[in-house]
């Protein structure tokens, strides 16, 4: 099968501003997924799709292929799926080829890596799936305690039976990421989404998960390399 993987990193980030190559760790943002990519061995080709000129020249240096710039769909509305669907149609029509398989990978998910790819790549395959979602499961930040507040402070529990349990008693929840997502192109094409009937999720750990948004997000996840380092 055909397997293009499509790393979304579009240039106007307001929440980040330039985000994709703000350098993380000693390279920018974005050479973590392409070279997790590329060191996976899982793609025919490992596409960047930018509407930005110098966030393409950067993909270009660490190895990616970036043909042509994205010629639509690279507002903060459209949402990512539509985005890869973009890049698929301009990526096929480029190749002259049809992809049998398209996996997304967040240009803002640097912290996963090629084994993460290989071994979601692989479920994928072994389950049969037509989509996979990757996710990761809740840990300290227990979802079950959830509350809405008003202007007050006053606490609206999202899940009141939960409210005095213990976390231990609690089944586990889980969250999506942006980190792999992976479809059947026929699949992906007929829905416009990877939430399709059926799909299914694949679990990361949740640094391996994790998506910077903002500056908040982007310490955190400087801290984590620090910590990699170091260990």
């Amino acid at each position: 099968m055909k397997h293009i993987a499509i790393i979304l990193a579009r240039g106007g980030s307001k929440r980040l501003p330039r985000k994709n190559i703000l350098e993380l760790h000693g390279k920018p943002m974005l050479a973590w997924s392409v070279e997790a990519a590329l060191q996976s061995g899982q793609f025919d080709q490992v596409l960047v799709s930018t509407d930005d000129p110098e966030i393409a020249d950067v993909a270009r240096s660490y190895g990616a292929a970036v043909p042509f710039l994205r010629d639509s769909a690279a507002d903060d509305i459209t949402p990512s799926s539509e985005a890869t669907l973009t890049a698929l149609g301009q990526a096929e029509q480029h190749w002259g080829e049809r992809f049998d398989v398209v996996s997304q990978l967040m240009a803002n998910c640097p912290m996963r890596n090629a084994i993460d790819i290989q071994a979601a790549v692989r479920n994928f395959i072994e389950q049969g799936a037509e989509s996979q979602i990757s996710c990761f499961r809740f840990g300290w930040m227990n979802p079950w305690w959830a509350v809405r507040l008003d202007e007050n402070g006053s606490p609206d529990y999202l899940f009141p039976e939960a409210r005095v349990a213990r976390s231990q008693d609690l089944p586990a929840l889980y969250c999506p990421s942006g980190a792999i997502w992976i479809a059947r192109a026929p699949t992906l094409k007929s829905a416009r989404t990877y939430y399709v009937p059926g799909h299914i999720f694949h679990t990361l750990s949740w640094m391996s998960a994790m998506d910077i948004d903002d500056v908040e997000d982007f310490e955190m996840a400087t801290a984590c390399f620090l910590s990699k380092t170091d260990s």
